[in-house]
């Protein structure tokens, strides 16, 4: 049970919470652009893998760049302040979900790829937001028996999943992207193993700090190694605009068809459990207790975001579990650090030029650090799979049949794209689609819905680094934290989005 949410002053009158204190200025704006940092890599390299894979130019891929972090600083604000009954007033920072990187992809490629692919994703993302809006409005009851649906046996499989599928496509910007001339050039897996090198070596001897931002600093490093070879260009960056404005359909208005909006629909009750975890992981840190009132209004904030984010050129959000650790491990709980890296990240999503250089990382640097976080995301599944009773063989059969389905589209590709209707195959050619339709039937067949109970509610743990390194920091405070948290945040996203 999370500790009691008002502390009491000195004369007995209730004293503001931390979470709900407004620091100073100055102190907002280091803490704010320090969850700016931690975040920043997650941010951008989904709209990266997504423009890359949909073979959109360099011009399009900085104008999704700047979208995606426009909306996620609108997003953000509008979970950590707050609009009414949206928003879970928490230190929460949103993200592009990375469940959605290869459903998006796939439907993407299925529409033809290009900014025609786009407006069928948006079409898709709008309504899914929109879904999941309107689901978080849903009496209490109702709720509660959609999420048991999701038991660790279904959430560990799902993330195990969706960090199998997407390792692929890292290792496919590690070989120098599909389709490129010099795709397989050991030159760039050069630049990919020096990347993921630094990256560990950082995350090994580093500072908790440097380990949290270890994939951007191996972006920069990277990238840094490339351009001194000659290998980095970045002419694009002189021909962008140093300020630029996100419209509303800016690729043209959105296509709404039904196999992609069944699949996108699938990835945000994904997304729901990620958010539900991470919802109350940071109330367990914070010491604010977290109720069924405080996950809806916490996925309600998810459902606006993502369906703005269709409308402004972008894609799903999430709660990003990569912060939580952070404010766990920087002890800093005020929601209104949140609001001030909101406020940094709309600021940069007007800078063409900023996003102009994250779109000329290599794809060797890029696929080394995405592989990296698509391995942690495995790995986070592989862990909440630890906690459940795998002796259990309707336990074993429910992961080991759904991990075989998500393999089928990239084992046998052609079932799907000679032998099956083209919309079908948007929604079905998908390893993540499959995965997680597979453990969340199974799951019913072999054990029904889950006990109705807040024990029962699926937590996204922490890093162990992260929390080592708080539980030095402060032995009081950490009895009164997550207990003994061992699991890998975001993708639950990730490096994790």
């Amino acid at each position: 049970m999370a500790r009691v949410a008002a502390r009491l002053s000195t004369d007995g009158e209730q004293s503001t919470h931390p979470v709900d204190e407004v620091l100073p200025v100055p102190k907002l704006a280091l803490y704010g652009f320090q969850h700016v940092l931690a975040f920043y890599a997650g941010a951008v390299i989904v709209p990266i893998i997504v423009g890359n894979a949909l073979k959109l130019s360099p011009e399009q891929l900085v104008y999704l760049i700047n979208a995606d972090l426009f909306t996620c600083g609108i997003a953000s604000i509008i979970q950590a302040l707050g609009i009414g009954r949206i928003g879970a007033r928490l230190p929460l920072i949103q993200g592009v979900t990375f469940t959605a990187v290869s459903p998006m992809i796939a439907i993407g490629l299925g529409a033809g790829g290009g900014t025609a692919a786009l407006l069928v994703i948006y079409g898709a993302v709008i309504t899914a937001g929109i879904a999941t809006f309107a689901f978080a409005w849903l009496p209490a009851k109702a709720f509660r028996t959609v999420m048991r649906l999701f038991p660790p046996v279904v959430t560990g499989t799902v993330i195990t999943v969706l960090g199998i599928v997407l390792i692929p496509v890292g290792l496919n910007d590690a070989a120098g992207g599909l389709g490129s001339p010099d795709f397989g050039d050991p030159k760039n897996f050069a630049y990919a193993g020096g990347t993921m090198l630094f990256i560990l070596i950082l995350m090994k001897i580093g500072k908790p700090f440097l380990s949290s931002i270890s994939i951007l600093l191996g972006l920069v490093v990277g990238t840094t190694v490339a351009f001194l070879l000659g290998d980095a260009k970045f002419g694009d960056v002189g021909n962008s605009e140093w300020i630029g404005i996100t419209t509303p359909f800016h690729f043209g208005a959105p296509k709404f068809e039904w196999f992609p909006i069944v699949l996108m629909l699938i990835v945000m009750l994904i997304t729901m459990v990620e958010t539900t975890g991470d919802t109350y992981a940071v109330g367990d840190i914070v010491g604010k207790e977290v109720d069924s009132e405080t996950v809806a209004r916490a996925l309600r904030a998810d459902g606006a975001a993502t369906a703005l984010g269709g409308v402004l050129n972008s894609f799903p959000y999430v709660a990003f579990a990569e912060n939580v650790g952070l404010v766990r491990m920087t002890k800093v709980k005020s929601r209104f650090v949140v609001v001030a890296a909101g406020v940094f990240m709309i600021i940069l999503g007007l800078l063409p030029k900023a996003a102009a250089i994250v779109a000329a990382v290599p794809h060797g640097v890029l696929g080394g650090a995405a592989t990296v976080m698509f391995a942690m995301v495995a790995l986070a599944g592989i862990q909440t799979l630890a906690k459940v009773d795998l002796k259990e063989e309707k336990n074993a059969l429910i992961v080991g049949v759904s991990l075989a389905f998500a393999l089928l589209p990239a084992t046998v590709p052609v079932f799907f794209t000679k032998h099956m209707d083209p919309d079908l195959s948007s929604l079905l050619n998908s390893g993540v689609t499959l995965g997680a339709t597979s453990a969340i039937v199974l799951n019913l067949i072999f054990n029904g819905l889950a006990k109705d109970g807040a024990h029962d509610v699926p937590k996204v743990e922490l890093p162990a680094q992260v929390a080592a390194a708080a539980d030095t920091a402060d032995d009081a405070d950490s009895a009164a934290a997550v207990p003994d948290p061992s699991g890998e945040g975001e993708a639950a996203r990730t490096p994790a989005s």
